[in-house]
């Protein structure tokens, strides 16, 4: 197998890959490739491409849709950098509650002698008094890897947590603390709280999410966190309730020409899941999904084909073919392999929306011909012998 690298992989997760792998960022006709934040929107990816693994949550910068419609499975690595995150929230709730931005601002800009500056602190501290979490509201917007540790910590250090999932996994729901209160609406949230923090994917139905009717509900001197994707936030409505004193600070990980400098917001870096623990955990988390996928035909965290896991029956051939959710689609199937005289060993099929996947194991090869009449169905998006 060939896997092409774009962005600088961990090594932690290159070794994960098998020896027998061709790997790097020069690899022709990649069977698989490994991304962290290049835009692939830019790239041809060519047709020998099965899979794309993003060492990463988030898949903005990947044309999943399109990707989909040839068949390949995109992969992200969701809880991979969950604590790495989780922190960084943790570190802006801190930031915005005792003001330290300006703060240390102000601090650096001290001169004279050390009686003057002693002087200057005292009197100017005033200026930068905040207030303890004990008590404090925090509305926690999406409670997946991230959300549930965010909420879970912010409970830790005293504080009354809002939970607004509608769409919770059952094991992330295990892991919330049992007094995270649950939130009907989004809004309630917004209502209810001091501080919120949004964790959810940017997609169509996220963009513009916290918008100036939700922010109106706000209680008054409220503080708003985003660490998830800049578009998440109407920016013209975020401007206006830091202008109107609705929003007295903005935490984001995003700079942009419109926040820059502005005196209420703390914008960071970029800095999500910048640390070493967690590029190492992304890298190997997409290795190993990758690996998966190109030798056993096992999907596991795509963001756009179902889960996938069927252990391969004993001295058989295994089939994966993705394709559009239609009716009779395996029935086509099992009547080409049945007219080739090969019987299935086991089988699965599962479906996602309009894409689904389907795993065949049968006894003995089929032949270039009948994988040929099997990519020849209609719906049939890509199809191949493991």
């Amino acid at each position: 197998m060939r896997v092409r690298t774009y962005n600088a992989i961990s090594p932690l997760g290159l070794d994960r890959l098998p020896s027998s792998y061709e790997v790097g960022p020069d690899v022709e006709a990649p069977d698989g490739v490994l991304v962290r934040s290049a835009d692939l929107h830019t790239v041809e990816l060519p047709d020998t491409v099965l899979a794309v693994a993003r060492a990463g949550a988030g898949t903005n910068n990947i044309p999943v849709a399109a990707l989909s419609q040839r068949g390949i499975v995109v992969f992200n690595t969701p809880g991979a950098n969950a604590n790495a995150v989780k922190e960084l929230v943790i570190a802006g709730i801190l930031l915005a509650a005792r003001n330290l931005v300006p703060a240390a601002a102000f601090a650096a800009g001290l001169t004279g002698t050390d009686k003057e500056i002693n002087e200057a602190t005292e009197k100017g501290k005033k200026a930068f008094v905040g207030f303890e979490l004990p008590g404090k509201t925090l509305g926690v917007i999406g409670l997946g890897a991230i959300g549930v540790l965010v909420a879970n910590a912010a409970r830790s250090l005293g504080m009354r947590v809002l939970g607004f999932d509608p769409q919770i996994s059952i094991s992330n729901a295990w892991q919330l603390s049992s007094d995270i209160e649950r939130a009907a609406t989004i809004e309630d949230v917004f209502a209810g709280s001091d501080l919120v923090t949004v964790h959810v994917p940017l997609v169509e139905a996220t963009k513009g999410l916290v918008n100036a009717d939700r922010l109106g509900l706000l209680r008054t001197g409220g503080v708003l966190l985003n660490f998830s994707r800049a578009g998440i936030v109407d920016q013209a409505a975020l401007l206006d309730a830091l202008a109107t004193g609705t929003l007295t600070t903005y935490v984001c990980d995003f700079p942009a020409e419109a926040l820059v400098g502005n005196p209420k917001v703390v914008a960071l870096p970029h800095l999500g899941a910048s640390t070493g623990e967690a590029e190492d955990n992304c890298a190997v988390m997409a290795a190993d999904q990758l690996t998966a996928y190109l030798q056993d035909g096992e999907i596991h965290n795509s963001v756009n084909f179902p889960q996938a896991s069927l252990r391969r029956a004993p001295g058989t051939t295994r089939l994966a073919i993705a394709n559009s959710n239609v009716p009779n689609m395996v029935g086509r199937i099992s009547t080409l392999l049945a007219e080739a005289g090969l019987n299935i060993a086991d089988l699965l099929n599962t479906s996602r929306g309009e894409l689904a996947y389907t795993l065949i194991d049968v006894d003995g090869d089929p032949t270039d011909l009948v994988m040929t009449q099997i990519r020849a169905v209609p719906g049939v998006l890509a199809a191949r012998l493991l």
